[in-house]
């Protein structure tokens, strides 16, 4: 305990927050990159004028109720307050439409990752580009915008992700890190900078648009892991911590992106290695050795934190609907007086999926509540589908919810193992859908066929993974790669378990596949025949 408070009271700590889809957290880690403190805010998207957003304002809500929460929990165990950090990181979901003029305001609401609203943008830049530019990334968005003729382009300054806003507000430095960035624009990976061929061939389109931006002008500068950042400004310190507590002058890593996050917390950044992170969205990360053969709409190509490339399978629904319907239980065991906690409730129903049959007895889920561009789908439809002779169960309802999370990013993940051959030893498992022990780290392996790991730190997820790039700022002295600092010094004695595809759960899953593909025409009719609820 004197240790603790010592090495708090020396700086010796450092500092993550990730704001994710349905929680900001903030994680405070020690020397030994073991977490000392955390806390929380829930929030949600908002679906407004058909766009889905988070008003900025809560934003930092969100960020200082996170804080805060953290902090009184730092107190209640250690019994001191924190008065200063080592470093700090900041993450959040990548892609988005974050634009803003030279005043600093915002031009309009932020528009996420989750709307599928440029396809039209993101053809043409594929074409242009060669190179596969998915509809949420930031690129997509801004041409979409200037094809739609939207007044407020002309006006843009500067166009941010979620985590570059957030590092701008916090220090006055218009950065975002590498993997963040290349959610933004293409990565040249040899330069780590921004493709100067497509920057070109954007700036051509623009001036064909009529306008004068150049791309170059208006994009946070590209930063590796390890470099500085800038420090926390005097103002950015009050918006950070209200309370007054945190001195201005505390360095900042690069702001990254939940994928580079992801394959920090789990250990993924090094060639052959890959992860998987199962939340509201689910992607699937593996950096490559060379490069991929053919261009594929299903597969971004990002980077690591380090800048190495890697392929990222990225399927826009994930756990939305799987949670809804664990809420209608819930409340069905409310109706009877049943109290239930919400872990012990999905525990529960986790472990009832394995009871079920290995093919869902011939269930059909759809999780889809938005758009999902790897089934080219600009809308989505929760749907659960089933014949007469189907067995409804709920082993088997339970365990065709699971599958349906999982079953889109199979259909990418295909296209890496069966068209460019790609092999892997296993793949790290991380995120909401993993922490029931077992049950969807085995049907993902099932599904994937690939061995499917989960350490016992992935629980602290991109907040402890910002927070380890915070500590590598640190580190970086020492011209250690990001590579060596994790395998040799965070993960050394990291534990966790491994679990190996099941034949019967490969086999099953594979006929439940079958079905999903042969059902994809009822989720599209569903979106062209049935409106939402405020339509």
């Amino acid at each position: 305990m004197a240790a603790v408070k010592d090495m708090i009271n020396a700086g010796g700590t450092f500092l993550g927050i990730e704001l994710g889809s349905t929680r900001i957290k903030a994680v405070l880690i020690g020397e030994d990159f073991a977490p000392l403190a955390s806390g929380a805010y829930d929030w949600e998207n908002r679906l407004e004028n058909g766009i889905w957003t988070y008003h900025t304002d809560e934003v930092w809500t969100g960020i200082q109720g996170s804080f805060q929460n953290l902090s009184a929990e730092l107190t209640g165990r250690y019994g001191i307050s924190l008065t200063g950090v080592g470093a700090i990181g900041i993450s959040a979901m990548m892609h988005g439409y974050l634009p803003f003029d030279k005043n600093g305001g915002q031009l309009v609401p932020f528009r996420t990752w989750r709307n599928t609203m440029t396809e039209k943008a993101s053809q043409i830049l594929s074409e242009q580009f060669h190179f596969n530019i998915p509809q949420r990334w930031s690129i997509a968005h801004l041409y979409q915008a200037i094809l739609n003729g939207e007044d407020h382009v002309k006006d843009i300054c500067f166009l941010s992700t979620l985590a570059a806003y957030v590092h701008w507000k916090l220090t006055g430095e218009k950065v975002a890190g590498i993997g963040d960035a290349s959610g933004i624009f293409p990565i040249d990976p040899e330069t780590k900078n921004y493709q100067p061929r497509m920057m070109e061939q954007f700036d051509l389109l623009m001036r064909g648009e009529g306008l004068n931006l150049r791309i170059g002008d208006i994009l946070p500068r590209v930063l590796t892991a390890g470099t500085a950042a800038g420090v926390l400004s005097a103002e950015g310190a009050k918006l950070l911590d209200p309370a007054g507590n945190l001195p201005a002058g505390i360095p900042l890593c690069p702001p990254e992106g939940d994928a580079g996050t992801g394959m920090t917390a789990t250990n993924s950044v090094a060639e052959r290695t890959g992860n998987i992170s199962a939340g509201t969205s689910v992607f699937a990360m593996i950096v490559l050795e060379k490069a991929l053969a053919g261009v594929y709409p299903e597969i971004d190509m990002v980077t690591t934190p380090a800048g190495k490339p890697a392929a990222m399978v990225h399927c826009n629904n994930c756990t939305s609907d799987l949670d809804a319907w664990l809420r209608l239980f819930h409340e069905t065991l409310r109706a009877f007086g049943v109290k239930v906690e919400k872990s012990a409730l999905y525990d529960t129903l986790y472990r009832k999926a394995l009871e079920g049959a290995a093919d869902c007895g011939g269930l059909l889920s759809y999780n889809y509540y938005g758009g999902e561009p790897v089934t080219a789908l600009e809308q989505g439809r929760p749907l659960f589908v089933r014949t007469p002779d189907s067995g409804l169960t709920l082993a088997n309802f339970m365990r065709v919810t699971l599958y349906s999370t999982m079953a889109t990013l199979k259909i990418g993940m295909d296209i890496l193992t069966e068209k460019e051959h790609i092999r892997l030893e296993r793949l790290l498992g991380h995120g909401g859908l993993f922490k029931t022990r077992g049950v969807g780290q085995r049907f993902m392996a099932a599904a994937l066929n690939v061995p499917v790991a989960v350490m016992e730190s992935a629980g602290e997820g991109g907040a402890w993974g910002i927070a380890l790039l915070a500590a590598y700022l640190s580190q970086k002295g020492k011209n250690e790669t990001l590579e060596a600092f994790l395998a040799d010094k965070v993960f050394v004695h990291a534990g966790g378990e491994t679990v190996q595809p099941d034949a019967r759960d490969r086999r099953g899953f594979g006929e439940f596949m079958v079905r999903y593909r042969a059902g994809l025409p009822i989720e599209r009719a569903a979106v062209e025949h049935l409106g939402t609820a405020r339509e």
